[in-house]
């Protein structure tokens, strides 16, 4: 990780869960953190108190809008000039079926999971080629690799496709970038313990699920590889199965 120190990183949804366990070990291991997210206080007031040699900006930015993402952006090669990692984590999925849930429901999920991500990436992308190396990182999901639909998991109606279109995404960024020294790593968790599974599955504290700091040590792993080394795919699952 010695040779990310002082490099720029870039966190979708940084206020809670995975993002915010992100942010937090990247600032820890030497990184400039620039997190994105609606609640900009509270993104403050989570990093208030991490230490370590990297530093954290919060930045108000709503991903499912073209206009916020923009401008995000913006300051931040203004402030910045490059990009060197993006985690793509911001995601939303919101429990019934999908004849049951309003169209602008769905569509909001289309617009956090998938546009926003796609803008995101080709903004970095942009400025990811004043770098070294560069690497994205796409914050995926099991359902992006087989749709579960159970009593347990009621969030299923358009996630499952957002999360295989995140996917295929990724590799042909891989493929179209690949002569830029940008790697791209899809991380496919399972269950984990955030504001959504728990909206999902209710009462979290009896079951043995990931944490989001397993998703942020996986995350330290595969970019600290050598740049030889592509991650196409890490699937990460609780170790005792969900019944």
């Amino acid at each position: 990780m010695d040779r990310w120190e002082g490099k720029l990183a870039v966190v979708t949804g940084a206020s809670e869960g995975i993002g915010l366990a992100i942010a937090r070990a990247f600032v820890r291991s030497g990184l400039n953190v620039v997190g994105l997210a609606r609640r900009k206080k509270k993104m403050e007031n989570e990093m208030a108190n991490v230490d370590g040699k990297g530093s954290f900006y919060a930045y108000e930015c709503d991903i499912a809008n073209e206009q916020s993402i923009s401008n995000a952006f913006q300051w931040i090669e203004e402030k910045f000039k490059t990009i060197h990692v993006l985690v793509n984590n911001a995601g939303v999925g919101k429990p019934g079926k999908i004849m049951e849930l309003d169209f602008e429901v769905l569509k909001n999920a289309i617009d956090v999971n998938l546009t926003g991500l796609l803008l995101c990436s080709k903004l970095a992308i942009v400025l990811m080629k004043e770098a070294h190396e560069a690497h994205i990182v796409n914050i995926n999901s099991v359902f992006g690799h087989q749709v579960y639909i159970s009593p347990k998991l009621p969030y299923a109606n358009i996630y499952p496709a957002t999360k295989f279109a995140v996917r295929a995404l990724s590799e042909v960024l891989r493929r179209e970038q690949n002569d830029d020294n940008i790697r791209i790593t899809n991380i496919s968790p399972g269950a984990v313990r955030t504001e959504m599974m728990q909206q999902s599955l209710g009462n979290l504290e009896r079951l043995e699920i990931l944490e989001p700091e397993d998703i942020a040590n996986a995350i330290i792993y595969a970019i600290g590889t050598p740049s030889r080394v592509q991650i196409e795919e890490l699937t990460i699952t609780p170790a005792k199965i969900l019944s």
